[in-house]
């Protein structure tokens, strides 16, 4: 064991551990759910303090000896080396006081002990004086929260739902030639192509795609050396451009500084702007999640248009049943992560004056949502999607027992006569062409290519 002071007094720690008394004092304060901040929110706040390490030391504020130590104990954060570390809950200190502490300690303390000195004498390296210098929870926070959401649209949710409309894509054209039942209102409906519905998929996701990449713009505009409250108060006229360029270099990304440090660091408005595209998306999911459930159902008792891929039993008692289940996943992400808009959404508004205190709950959520979707789309794409085949007989069979198909023959005979033939087909059970076969009102030859089914689809 290990004795550390901090304002408050004394704390006694276990002497492997990087963290110091200000995170002790919060994993006891804040026993809560046992949830951490993600892997991807703990590397962004390594990508800062090493950042803000390599800023103040090429402005002359850090010894170089020290600032290597900085910096290399920074890189280990950012790799993940110092994970089990990063000890408090995610319902913690307002703003996030607590995670930038456990972040400064851990630092500070490998730096120490780089520098071959004791973990918790500070004299060699001060997680407040030296990792924190020029910085405050209040702006790396934020920014901690951009840089890693950042990250995760860029490296993992976007190439997951490209994926995903690629392969409905595909499968738009596989399909092109199955001829089948429209439904509206969930009733028959004209004809269409299986083709033509799964494009509609890929494009509504192509959709989502593009508003995503909008509102992820936002993110790039970072309240960092704002410090405190926007002033940049202890920090070198020069940190604010310089720790961002940093940053810029390190990750690849465009970052800039905010226009205005002050509304940066009152709102977290690109935390909502971005969980609000991942709404839509979750929306424009549940639906298409729902169309296969809806399309694949069966085998035999439901729409049996499509059939999916068998990726695992599908009950405990009825031998042989195989359930849509990787749509089923989806649609449990899908209303997560609606949830997860929710409370983000509270914690936005609760900015008040020149801070939002609401941070880590808002940061857990939305990175959260992020990952869930990435991981539950690219199952749903990989698992489900891509070995969809159609059932060309059953399409073909309902496409010509629609009882819509009585729409074409609305220029010939007109809406009501048309209705009373649809009404006559349910009614004894024989198709639209049947009928007007039957009653003289069409020769064979005109029925065949009047309603046609395929040709009434379109281009």
């Amino acid at each position: 064991m290990r004795i550390e002071r901090d304002t408050l007094g004394s704390v006694r720690l276990p002497d492997d551990v990087y963290y110091g008394a200000q995170t002790k004092r919060a994993t006891e304060n804040f026993p809560v759910s046992g949830l951490r901040l993600p892997r991807r929110f703990i590397r962004a706040q390594g990508i800062i303090k090493l950042s803000a390490a390599r800023a103040n030391g090429s402005l002359g504020l850090l010894k170089k000896k020290m600032c290597r130590a900085i910096e290399k104990a920074a890189l280990e954060v950012i790799e993940g080396i110092h994970d089990n570390h990063f000890v408090v809950d995610v319902y913690q200190a307002g703003a996030g006081t607590s995670q930038n502490m456990n972040s400064n300690e851990v630092i500070a303390n490998r730096a120490i002990e780089l520098l071959k000195g004791q973990k918790g004498d500070y004299s060699v390296v001060h997680p407040n004086d030296h990792v924190n210098m020029a910085q405050s929870t209040n702006d790396t926070i934020p920014s901690a929260l951009y840089i890693a959401s950042s990250e995760a649209v860029k490296e993992d949710l976007l190439p997951s739902l490209k994926a995903l409309k690629n392969v409905l894509s595909r499968k738009a054209v596989v399909f092109d030639k199955v001829v089948k039942s429209a439904r509206t209102h969930l009733q028959d409906a004209v004809p269409i192509r299986l083709g033509q519905e799964f494009g509609g998929y890929a494009d509504a996701v192509k959709k989502d795609i593009a508003r995503i990449e909008t509102a992820a713009k936002a993110l790039l505009s970072l309240p960092i050396g704002g410090n405190a409250a926007g002033t940049g108060i202890n920090a070198h006229p020069k940190f604010r451009t310089t720790v961002v360029k940093e940053i810029r270099s390190f990750t690849g990304i465009r970052f800039r500084s905010a226009d205005n440090l002050f509304e940066g660091i009152q709102n977290i408005t690109p935390a909502l702007e971005v969980s609000a595209s991942l709404r839509g998306t979750a929306v424009t999911l549940t639906k298409i999640a729902n169309d296969i459930r809806l399309l694949s159902s069966g085998p035999r008792t439901g729409f049996a248009e499509i059939e999916l891929p068998a990726v695992q039993p599908g009950s405990s008692i009825m031998p042989g049943k195989v359930n849509p289940v990787m749509a089923e996943m989806l649609n449990m992400v899908c209303y997560q992560v609606l949830g997860n808009d929710t409370a983000i959404s509270y914690a936005t508004q609760a900015s008040q004056l020149e801070l939002n205190v609401m941070m880590p709950m808002a940061a857990y959520n939305l990175l959260s949502s992020m990952e869930i979707l990435a991981k539950g789309v690219k199952a749903f794409s990989e698992k489900c999607v891509s070995g969809i085949q159609a059932n060309s007989k059953r399409c073909k069979e309902l496409a010509e027992a629609t009882l819509a198909m009585a729409t074409a023959l609305n220029p010939v005979i007109g809406y009501e006569a048309a209705a009373g033939i649809s009404k006559e087909a349910f009614r004894t059970g024989m198709t639209v062409k049947e009928i007007v076969i039957a009653r003289g009102i069409l020769n064979q030859s005109e029925a065949d290519r009047l309603l046609d089914p395929k040709r009434l689809t379109g281009k």
